[in-house]
């Protein structure tokens, strides 16, 4: 009986996996021409997405985590690693990740019409940071689930370092507050230099991998050699993979300016990356009015400015990260959410809104969370001391991630699958 089930569920696998392979075959591989997204035949595509934020490197305030100075990725495995040993932290880091995201929240993305999904990663997740410049035991465990589940889905992927060897800024979403230790490091750049010839080298040829965010918010040097040090890691990747699209960062006082046009430095198939955050981050206070500037061209920063500068470019544009609902209410949320995407597309820009998921410990959107799901009400989470907590807390705490009722943006799915927008005020 044991063995018939088996065969049923063998056989099932094989219907299942035979019925998914068309759809990704189908995909067809993306480049940029210009300032356009493309598929081979040359025709204009339109990506909207998120961004898989805390799942493959950890943002404390993502999870509603962070007490007594364990608030960063490297003091957690540290902590961990002196409390029960390394093999351990191991297993607990695998069962945060194999929570966080579930084939549930593939299939909610998918829900939404999204084609796009942003994927940070620390390094540590395919390198062996006890062997660095060698590979994990289970290096492609996470980069190819995500590009596997996608692409069932019909989702793109962009595979973005978030979190380099020495980190490239102080901030604590490289996984290491106050590091910036890349940049001066030749050690810590030829690793990355590695680090992205193995991932160029293993998605030379899928199609659901739409390109390569080289370094996520580089802050942490000046303009000129950031731009050096980027077109590097273009050459390493451009040498191993001449399909995928490079995606190029700014974030710094010189931003994209530092590259000059792409074409006049022989750069091909590649894009700039911005993180514009109308409201957020001394840029004005969460409201209509900003949201409205940004979009509709009005006092300050504008998406026309940004326009004008591809244009000079010739360049395609990810804007890699946005936040167009938090703080709102649901009276604006999803009309500003729309009116965004619908902003970017016309522009022909990729978009991917940070962050598809963020959980809290009370739960709740309130007026609006920086997550398009959040934990219910009646989902509560316990607020854990790592310093303290013992394993089967963490055990359950990592599990409830994947268990948690969700809660979502009210409104916005709605609106974004709606064939006519709804107005903009």
């Amino acid at each position: 009986m044991r063995m018939m089930r088996n065969l049923v569920a063998a056989a099932g696998l094989a219907v299942l996996i035979a019925s998914v392979q068309p759809a990704v075959a189908a995909m067809p591989m993306l480049h940029t021409e210009g300032r356009a997204w493309v598929d081979a035949n040359g025709q204009p595509v339109t990506l909207k997405g998120l961004n898989l934020g805390n799942w493959l490197i950890n943002e404390f305030w993502m999870m509603g985590e962070g007490v007594n100075g364990v608030d960063d990725e490297c003091k957690l495995e540290a902590t961990l690693d002196r409390r029960f040993g390394y093999a351990e932290r191991e297993r607990l880091m695998q069962l945060f990740r194999d929570n966080w995201i579930t084939s549930r929240d593939w299939d909610v993305i998918a829900s939404y019409g999204f084609n796009l999904v942003r994927l940070p990663f620390n390094h540590s997740v395919v390198e062996d940071e006890q062997q660095p410049g060698k590979l994990r035991a289970d290096a492609w465990r996470y980069l190819d689930l995500a590009v596997a589940e996608a692409g069932k889905r019909g989702i793109y992927v962009v595979i973005d370092l978030h979190g380099a060897a020495g980190r490239q800024g102080w901030l604590h979403h490289s996984g290491c507050a106050g590091k910036n230790a890349y940049w001066a490091s030749t050690s810590n750049r030829s690793r990355t230099a590695w680090l992205w010839r193995e991932i160029a080298t293993r998605y030379q040829d899928n199609p659901a991998v739409l390109g390569y965010s080289v370094l996520n918010e580089p802050w942490g040097v000046e303009g000129a050699e950031m731009a050096q040090r980027v077109i590097e890691l273009y050459q390493v990747i451009r040498a191993a993979d001449p399909n995928h699209v490079v995606i190029l960062p700014g974030h710094n006082k010189s931003g994209i300016d530092a590259y000059g046009k792409p074409s006049a430095h022989g750069l091909v198939n590649v894009a700039f990356e911005i993180h514009p955050y109308p409201g957020h981050f001394s840029w004005g206070k969460p409201g209509l009015d900003v949201h409205r500037n940004w979009l509709r061209c009005g006092p300050g920063k504008t998406v026309c400015e940004w326009d004008a500068r591809m244009r000079a470019l010739d360049a395609a544009l990810l804007i890699g990260e946005f936040q167009p609902w938090a703080a709102l209410g649901p009276a604006l949320s999803a009309k500003v959410t729309r009116a965004t995407y619908d902003t970017y597309a016309h522009y022909g820009w990729a978009a991917t809104a940070w962050s598809y998921k963020l959980v809290t410990l009370a739960g709740g959107q309130g007026k609006g969370t920086w997550g398009l799901v959040t934990n219910a009400p009646d989902s509560p989470l316990p607020g854990l001391d790592f310093n303290t907590a013992s394993v089967e807390q963490i055990e359950r705490l990592f599990k409830a991630y994947a268990s948690v009722r969700y809660e979502h943006q009210p409104g916005v799915r709605e609106a974004l699958l709606a064939s006519d927008a709804p107005p903009f005020p």
